[in-house]
């Protein structure tokens, strides 16, 4: 059955059908990239050849582009997205829209709101326009896919249209994200929806998202990688990626001194991992993770009896009790209500540490 042929809403349509459109690079002022750089023949989160010190795992995930983002100023009344895809994830738990889509949002009355998604047709091409109803002046974020690679991205406005950079964030340096599938942003329905993002559009800050799906072990070079990174604050978070407490121990403890020691004044947030306690785990799994909540909160004690007065802790086992612990689509990776509690929890924690 072909649902399109019922419901006209479910049609997504490829193929720009425009007669006054120009293309812009967003590797060209004005628009702002954030989150991504071009190297080789695609976008990367990170330098090749710093992913590669890290692990086979790493050097290929660098190039999913979650966190990427394009910022601009425009009148255009349609923006439209010119894109190639590589190496599209499509699981079933995850939509497609967040893995592979290109998500479009408007900054109104200084809130960052969702406008529109762009999915690629069956050869993982983008054709589509978003069509903005009038000339006003917006401020727009063009977010890139939270598990795919991207080859090429061009983006349309009216040929006569003004084409400004954004507004200035509120903080000059980026937070940095690193941990697992939760960080990269699985399982949201669009990149816009990860927890980061949201807290993103709340703070009007900058961030660069280094979450590796599977791939986050607490691997020295990946600790000696984040330290040389010009940020704001760093947030820690790899607990759900090693692959048991003892592993954990092993790796949390010296991963944030390789990063305290090279930054001895970086705001530091250590997490552990994302769920709730009022989620119905088997005893087994319950033991587990407050094993795991005991390893990362130590981590954080020991760096407070040293003297560490730049470090804060959350614990993960909290972040979804807000939503009386249905945060998950698979007892694992967030919904966007996940996130969005997530983000809830994480905001005061981040204004404390950025001084908003």
């Amino acid at each position: 059955m072909d649902i399109t042929q019922i419901d006209k809403n479910f049609k997504t349509e490829i193929g720009l059908k425009l007669t006054d459109v120009k293309f812009y690079s967003p590797q060209k002022a004005p628009f702002r990239l954030s989150g991504v750089a071009f190297e080789g023949d695609r976008y990367k989160r990170m330098p090749l050849v710093e992913a590669s010190k890290v692990s086979e795992a790493v050097a290929l995930l660098c190039s999913n582009t979650a966190g990427g983002r394009v910022r601009f100023r425009t009148d255009s009344s349609y923006v439209a997205v010119l894109a190639e895809i590589d190496r599209a994830c499509r699981v079933p738990h995850m939509a497609a829209t967040g893995s592979i889509g290109f998500d479009l949002s408007v900054c109104e009355d200084g809130r960052q709101k969702h406008s529109a998604t762009f999915v690629p047709g069956e050869n993982e091409r983008y054709e589509g326009v978003n069509d903005l109803g009038n000339n006003r002046m917006r401020d727009l974020t063009l977010h890139f896919p939270l598990y795919s690679d991207v080859k090429s991205i061009y983006i349309g406005l009216q040929e006569n249209a003004r084409v400004l950079p954004p507004e200035d964030f509120s903080v000059k340096l980026p937070v940095v994200y690193y941990g697992s599938s939760i960080t990269q942003g699985g399982c949201a329905s669009r990149p816009s929806s990860s927890y980061q993002d949201l807290l993103s559009g709340r703070l009007n800050i900058d961030y660069i998202n280094l979450g590796f799906s599977g791939a986050a072990k607490g691997e020295a070079a990946m600790a000696e990688y984040i330290a040389k990174l010009d940020m704001s604050a760093f947030v820690m978070d790899y607990d759900h990626n090693a692959e048991s407490p003892e592993k954990l121990e092993k790796t949390h403890e010296p991963f944030y001194k390789l990063i305290r020691n090279a930054r001895p004044e970086l705001p530091i947030l250590i997490m552990s991992r994302p769920g709730s306690l009022k989620q119905p785990d088997s005893p087994v799994q319950r033991e587990d993770n407050l094993k795991r909540l005991e390893i990362v909160r130590k981590t954080y004690r020991n760096a407070v009896a040293a003297g560490d007065k730049n470090v804060w802790f959350i614990n993960g086992m909290t972040l979804f009790d807000e939503i009386d612990g249905n945060g998950t689509v698979d007892r694992c990776h967030p919904t966007d209500l996940g996130f969005w509690s997530m983000a809830n929890k994480i905001e005061p924690v981040l204004r404390d540490m950025l001084k908003l």
